[in-house]
């Protein structure tokens, strides 16, 4: 008999498969990127019902195939169903999910991606801080842990919006949410991530789309 694993990770997609089962792609600690099936999740009073969301984390027991995995059971200890009743936050979450599937590869490191995409859900919750304010810092350090980046902003700004980006750029995860910043270092942030991304990012997400017609302003 095949031996289980265990995986931390989140579910970043789903997608249905037939009538009764459901297709996970999860950012896993240990194996990057993987996409399992969860077989029967759909039918009514499946144990796996509950780990077939985006934005659950926790702990995820499967076995290996030769093309994809078979999720066995979870046990989910963040599901962020917050966002579910935040229809902007909501949005913003679910571009951070597009840009960590954009970005991590199967049987990679995807450590350093699961940690942001977890402490940029939770700033999100965080009244204090702005929701563009966790996106243009989740943008910028994104692109740092894939190595695509400069270490200085690519054009002159304010000496607050320099140090505002090297402080993003050099800071471990659990410290880029200590902070808030006027409307004018963010207008100057997010130019200078825009044009990061123009330059490293060769792809459009349908969330950012979303959230350009809801905001007015992303």
């Amino acid at each position: 008999m095949r031996e289980a694993l265990e995986m931390t990770g989140m579910v970043i997609k789903v997608s249905s498969v037939g009538e009764e089962d459901r297709r996970l792609v999860i950012l896993t600690l240990e194996r990057g990127k993987i996409t399992a099936l969860a077989r029967g999740a759909k039918r009514p009073g499946s144990a796996l019902m509950g780990p077939c969301r985006p934005f659950a984390f926790g702990k995820f027991k499967l076995y290996e195939g030769r093309e994809s995995y078979t999720l066995i059971s979870a046990e989910i200890t963040r599901y962020f169903e917050e966002l579910a009743g935040d229809m902007e936050g909501a949005c913003y979450g679910q571009y951070f999910l597009e840009v960590a599937d954009y970005y991590t590869r199967e049987n990679a490191d995807g450590g350093g991606m699961l940690l942001l995409v977890y402490q940029s859900l939770r700033a999100l919750l965080k009244p204090r801080i702005p929701n563009e304010l966790v996106r243009r810092v989740f943008e910028l350090k994104s692109m740092v842990v894939n190595g695509e980046y400069t270490e200085k902003p690519p054009f002159p700004v304010s000496d607050s919006a320099g140090y505002t980006w090297e402080y993003v750029v050099m800071s471990p995860m659990e410290k880029l949410y200590t902070f808030i910043v006027t409307d004018k270092v963010l207008e100057e942030l997010g130019r200078c991530v825009d044009r990061n991304k123009s330059r490293y990012i060769d792809r459009e997400f349908h969330s950012l789309d979303i959230l350009k017609a809801l905001t007015a302003k992303a």
